[in-house]
């Protein structure tokens, strides 16, 4: 049988459907745009049908095209698993880890710890990514993640998933010193809170119910894509909210925020470890046993501002 369809060209309309672009989705897979050219243009002609629609400053896919990709991506990632068990089972290592961070806690406490998983010369490749309230519990359940480092909430019921506790945060409500709210004697009441808008990260999950903390129902919301971008915008003055305690002081003795005391504060959050336990390969885990170093915990639940990196460990050879 003669295959018109590969796993090249569907990787190369996933790339360019998501970036927008030839050039760009030719960056993203190491490629020159001219290149993902004549993949495209080979598939059309093979298939005898338009996938793209050329016309404007963004590649658009057609109907037809539209469809190739929706199903196309279930073989993409199936093939992607399959070559994840592979090679699990002739190395014991996988050839992709994907972990999902909590937004709130700092991904620079982490990078000693990749420093010295890259020393282990396993050929794994990590892929991280940022994720809001029930959003890493949406990822590790939609196979997206692997493990996730700040599981926060309620686990969602029936995902069968491993956990260990990593610690608590506690939060303090921050206003910028120029705010209203600065003026106001302490502890602020619910009411007077709810008068002045509030900037949070939207939950990031994609099939599970979004969740919301610290909100006041009835309260104006800005909403921001990241917890760099509420900080941001705490500072600016441009709304009021919680962030975790140590970045809060940070702010507060740089001058750039105040710490109010407040009638209902919000409860601190408590986050975990958590992934999925059929069968899990040597990459995933080393990172749960070397997350259990006290010297990591404490770099990613009390950091000093959220940049001090965890001390890197004397590389050890390759251990199952």
């Amino acid at each position: 049988m003669n295959l018109k369809l590969t796993l090249e060209a569907l990787q190369a309309l996933d790339a360019i459907d998501r970036r927008g672009s030839f050039a760009a989705a030719a960056t993203e897979l190491h490629r020159v745009p001219s290149a993902l050219t004549y993949v495209v243009q080979r598939l059309e002609e093979d298939l005898e049908l338009l996938v793209f629609d050329r016309r404007g400053h963004r590649a658009k896919l057609t109907p037809a095209g539209r469809e190739l990709l929706d199903e196309g991506r279930h073989l993409l990632r199936a093939a992607g698993e399959l070559e994840c068990r592979v090679r699990r089972v002739a190395t014991g290592w996988e050839t992709e880890l994907r972990i999902a961070v909590d937004a709130l806690l700092p991904f620079a406490a982490l990078l000693g710890v990749v420093g010295e998983f890259y020393a282990q010369e396993s050929g794994t490749r990590l892929r991280f990514s940022t994720e809001v309230l029930g959003g890493g519990w949406d990822a590790l359940a939609d196979n997206r993640a692997d493990l996730i480092i700040g599981g926060t909430g309620e686990m969602p019921s029936g995902g069968g998933f491993a956990t260990a506790h990593l610690g608590a945060v506690d939060f303090d409500f921050v206003v910028a010193p120029g705010h209203p709210l600065a003026a106001v004697s302490e502890p602020l009441a619910r009411a007077q809170i709810l008068r002045h808008r509030a900037v949070a990260v939207a939950d990031t999950s994609r099939r599970l119910p979004g969740r919301t903390v610290g909100l006041l129902s009835g309260q104006d919301v800005l909403t921001v894509p990241d917890a760099e971008a509420k900080l941001a915008a705490h500072v600016a003055g441009l709304g009021v909210g919680y962030l975790p305690r140590a970045l809060a002081r940070h702010e507060a003795a740089a001058g750039r925020l105040l710490i109010r005391q407040v009638e209902e504060a919000r409860p601190r959050a408590d986050f975990q470890l958590a992934w999925r336990p059929d069968n899990p390969g040597r990459a995933l885990k080393w990172f749960i046993r070397r997350l259990e170093d006290p010297a990591v915990l404490t770099a990613l639940l009390q950091p000093d501002g959220g940049t001090t990196p965890v001390p890197r460990r004397r590389p050890s050879p390759a251990r199952g």
